[in-house]
């Protein structure tokens, strides 16, 4: 069995919040990973471990979610999202690194990049939401996570997150429901009705670290008319789209994913 390469979790004041990270590896350029709408970071360990090999990775709990600061006094759009990311490094003194964004994270990597990318070598973008004013609705229903949220609340099973996640291995199931009772229904009603009023496409033009656009073959996040658009906005982005996957996308294709991060980034 291969020795993980987990370090440590801790907390950080910055951006004036607590927020929580977990850190894997320690070694090679620093690694930012931001997560989705309800995936606290622990959830992305799997994740982390593969790609600690050749990166100092920290896996952040975005305010609301996991063991960061959250409640209904703070702000939930992409403004504070991207200030509490540029809060983070600048807190722990990273001076060069990586920017991977899954989902809203994606997003969030996207503003931040645009309103600073100081410190930014690459950005990688992993099926982020291109729903916004005027264009189509995210792909998914606001009660998926609702629902399952407030059951986890209760307490609920690996058995039971099958009605949520039926492809997913048991293993990956069972974190899920230990976990998801962390992520705040408020933040993620408020992200979710965001993802169609906050336009990340006015950014994108902007954004001047080397950028991967990775999709989901399996998925609908992203079209292929989509990432022609994105590629019209931004001709130097590079697109990858990874087969036997959906939005989940390590999830379905761990390999698939980090062969082409690893890719991407060693090029």
């Amino acid at each position: 069995m291969t020795e993980s390469t987990f370090l440590y979790g801790a907390n950080v004041h910055a951006n004036s919040i607590r927020q929580h990270y977990l850190r894997y590896g320690g070694k090679g350029m620093p690694l930012v990973l931001v997560p989705g709408i309800t995936s606290p970071a622990i959830t992305w360990g799997f994740v982390a471990e593969r790609l600690a090999m050749t990166h100092d990775v920290y896996v952040l709990d975005v305010r609301g979610r996991g063991l960061s600061e959250g409640g209904p006094d703070l702000a939930y759009d992409l403004d504070a999202y991207a200030a509490d990311v540029r809060g983070f490094v600048t807190a722990l003194g990273l001076t060069e690194y990586v920017v991977l964004g899954h989902s809203m994270g994606a997003r969030i990597a996207i503003r931040m990049a645009r309103q600073d990318a100081s410190g930014i070598a690459s950005l990688v973008l992993v099926d982020p939401p291109v729903s916004g004013p005027g264009r189509r609705a995210y792909p998914a229903r606001i009660e998926w996570y609702a629902d399952s949220i407030r059951e986890a609340r209760r307490g609920m099973d690996a058995k039971a997150m099958r009605r949520y996640c039926p492809t997913w291995t048991e293993e990956q199931r069972r974190l899920r429901a230990e976990w998801l009772h962390t992520c705040d229904e408020l933040a993620t009603r408020i992200t979710f009705e965001k993802f169609h009023t906050e336009d990340v496409h006015q950014d994108i033009p902007y954004l001047t670290p080397r950028t991967l656009l990775m999709s989901a073959a399996l998925g609908d996040v992203i079209l292929p008319e989509d990432e022609d658009e994105i590629r019209g906005l931004l001709p130097s982005i590079v697109t990858t789209r990874i087969p036997d996957a959906g939005h989940m996308i390590p999830w379905d294709n761990l390999d698939g994913f980090c062969d082409a991060v690893a890719g991407f980034l060693s090029s």
